[in-house]
């Protein structure tokens, strides 16, 4: 089924994206790279989807956090963050994009300023959107290292301060995501958002 995006019919002056589940169809990845990571730190059961999903967006740690409070584990979130990190940097290839919205962003980008607002840290995040061959196009990638700890999404901070470096207004800039956290943050920005289906 070809997916529908309900773009506004309206020039915004700044595009902000999301990467994972947004640009590039790495989610499915992401869930089996925390999937192996929660087994091998003690996990004795299948990671529940429906929970993965909910925490698109959010800081890797504050997933792992969140992830041992519910299964009850005792974990170090910052080894389960390696674990989880080196699983997907190995499993990385052939990263599919999201069609609809890289053909939108490689046509904006012709005339007006794109930037990229992910919760995957950087060491994440640069080699997907290499793999991907989008980062050509993107030069401005935020991510929760540029902002105060704590402050990724659901909080606006990175999208803030994509908005700066693009030189936008906030108010003037559209937001795709596909994760309920980027969501609040991109409308907690005082930004429009489009939402992109993240479960194909």
């Amino acid at each position: 089924m070809l997916m529908q995006l309900d773009i506004p019919a309206v020039d915004f002056d700044g595009y902000i994206f999301d990467l994972d589940g947004t640009l590039i169809d790495t989610m499915p990845l992401h869930y089996k790279a925390w999937d192996a990571a929660m087994h091998i730190h003690g996990l004795k059961e299948r990671l529940d989807e429906d929970l993965f999903y909910s925490l698109g967006g959010v800081p890797t740690v504050r997933v792992a956090e969140i992830i041992g409070a519910h299964y009850g584990l005792k974990i170090a979130p910052p080894e389960v963050e390696r674990t989880k990190e080196t699983w997907f940097l190995e499993n990385l290839k052939n990263v599919a994009h999201i069609a609809p919205v890289v053909a939108f962003a490689r046509r904006v980008a012709l005339t007006h300023p794109v930037a990229i607002a992910t919760g995957g840290m950087p060491e994440i995040a640069l080699p997907a959107l290499k793999e991907s061959g989008l980062d050509g196009l993107f030069k401005i990638v935020v991510t929760p290292r540029d902002v105060a700890p704590g402050r990724g999404k659901p909080a606006p901070d990175m999208f803030l301060l994509a908005a700066k470096k693009m030189g936008a207004a906030p108010a003037r800039c559209l937001v795709f995501e596909d994760a309920e956290p980027g969501i609040k943050a991109a409308l907690a920005a005082g930004m429009q958002v489009v939402r992109v289906p993240s479960r194909r």
